[in-house]
């Protein structure tokens, strides 16, 4: 399930990579990111690579930790063969799909893996993602003492009938009670927000949002709903069931959003995240954001080394069997090259708030600048100091800001 992996070229059987993923290595941060692709239903709107229980075809829940550390211990003797320095992670993401569904000693094991083959930093970040319905103050307990720091709850939204449109199966009552638990096993607590699903209102969106600042949360993200081809949400929109996401209504939702955020004592660090002061920013994701490397672990997991990218096979069932067979996991691969880094540098840099040098950019883009700041889309400020951050209209903006920089187009 999910989106089509994308075009490339094939990985090698035994996953090397070019001499480019050396370069500068030692210079960058290296994290892992671990794919567990099981779901107890499946969220009308999901396009992940994500299976419940009838998808697995022959794949077992239970054969999974031992499958991902087989990869793990590979990535270690990947990185050795192809000449890349060691690097111990400094940051370690357990997403999905919902890795809570896996009984805790098996996220441990994994973890463990990690930090016997690959070495964790001192001070690692290391987050699970839950759904509220997923976790016991005994499982939460048991990832704190064996070194997870972080765990990101799906909230999602606090209005029922908003839930029961994304399929979500939680009680929003229960999201109170699940931080509390994380709280008390000395766990940091990140909540995951969606806003412009089919029939949610403005007043909707605002009790979500005051929900979940209640909870007094360190993070908080919040991302607009994107309707992807092949799932429910755009089978039920194409024939009428449900309107079609109001981009007016969910630029309303974001300024609202970034108001009632601020006001909570949250500062924006990305597009899409806030968190309370810069110790709680999620290094995980800025790592994206920044072009570090990282491994990707698990059916259908993206890695990036050195600007080499490349992907592993998408179903459970096809990743076991390479692995089994001592062969990489990796199906397909790309090797970037300047131009294509450069328009991923502008693309991710202008999304976080540290911003991108203008000095760093093209001609082109440098001359650009005054433009966007006549049009309030960067601050002018920063920009004085040689740093080009997006203002909040810039941000909902954020894509067409990038091709102003990259191809001079105007912004609507």
């Amino acid at each position: 399930m999910g989106a089509a992996l994308p075009l490339g070229e094939p990985a090698p059987a035994d996953g090397l990579l070019p001499p480019q993923a050396a370069v500068g290595a030692a210079d960058r941060a290296f994290g892992v990111y671990v794919h567990v692709p099981f779901c107890r239903v499946r969220c009308g709107y999901c396009d992940f690579n994500t299976y419940t229980s009838d998808e697995l075809r022959g794949a077992r829940q239970a054969d999974y930790a031992s499958q991902a550390i087989d990869e793990i211990r590979m990535s270690r003797r990947v990185l050795e063969a192809s000449d890349v320095v060691a690097r111990p992670a400094e940051t370690v993401f357990f997403g999905g799909g919902t890795p809570t569904l896996l009984p805790a000693h098996d996220l441990v094991a994994m973890l463990g893996a990690i930090r016997d083959e690959i070495g964790l930093a001192d001070g690692a970040e290391v987050t699970t993602e839950a759904n509220p319905d997923s976790v016991t103050p005994e499982s939460l307990a048991a990832l704190a003492a064996a070194g997870f720091t972080r765990v990101s709850f799906g909230m999602q939204s606090a209005v029922p009938h908003v839930l029961a449109a994304l399929d979500r199966t939680h009680d929003p009552e229960r999201v109170p009670q699940v931080v509390a638990w994380a709280r008390d096993s000395g766990l940091d607590v990140s909540i995951d927000l969606i806003y412009g699903t089919p029939g949610e209102s403005l007043d909707d969106w605002r009790r979500s949002l005051e929900h979940a600042i209640a909870q007094q949360p360190d993070h908080l993200s919040a991302y607009a709903l994107i309707v992807e081809e092949g799932t429910k949400l755009a089978r039920q929109i194409r024939r009428g069931e449900l309107a079609e996401p109001s981009d007016d209504l969910e630029a309303d939702m974001y300024e609202l959003a970034d108001e009632l955020l601020a006001a909570g004592g949250y500062d924006w660090y990305e597009v899409s995240n806030w968190s309370r002061g810069a110790r709680h920013r999620s290094r995980h994701n800025l790592g994206y954001w920044r072009g570090d490397d990282w491994w990707g672990v698990g059916p259908g997991a993206h890695s990036h080394v050195g600007g080499v990218r490349w992907w592993n096979a998408k179903h459970p069932s096809a990743y076991a069997e390479r692995l089994a067979s001592g062969v990489s996991p990796a199906v397909g691969r790309e090797v970037l090259d300047a131009a294509t880094r450069e328009t991923e540098r502008v693309l991710l840099a202008t999304r976080i708030h540290e911003g991108l040098e203008i000095a760093s950019m093209q001609a082109g883009g440098r001359q650009a600048v005054a433009g966007l700041i006549a049009d309030g889309l960067v601050d002018a400020k920063a920009a004085l100091s040689g740093v080009l951050t997006l203002t909040r209209r810039g941000r909902l903006l954020a894509d067409a800001v990038v091709r102003r920089l990259l191809d001079g187009e105007p912004v609507g």
